[in-house]
């Protein structure tokens, strides 16, 4: 599940965070300890920006769907549309 923290951050701001954790583990400096809870905030923020955009990919298809004058709308399942 992801932090509460990673929930808050709009995607650009998630995206920016991971990519500040990813230099930080690639440059290799980290104390094992530090650097498996930085991989953790990573994984947590990876979640937060796919479930985001599996938001803006429902309101999308949503969006969509109105304009072709679909009243009925299907439900949406995370992951749909992914190969």
């Amino acid at each position: 599940m992801a932090s509460k923290k990673s929930d808050r951050l709009s995607f650009d701001a998630t995206l920016a965070e991971l990519e500040a954790i990813v230099q930080q583990l690639e440059q290799g400096s980290l104390p094992l300890e530090d650097a498996l809870k930085q991989f953790e905030q990573g994984i947590n923020l990876v979640r937060a920006g796919q479930a985001k955009l599996e938001q803006a990919e429902q309101k999308i298809q949503i969006l969509m769907n109105d304009s072709h004058g679909q009243a009925s709308l299907a439900e949406f399942k995370p992951g749909q549309g992914e190969d």
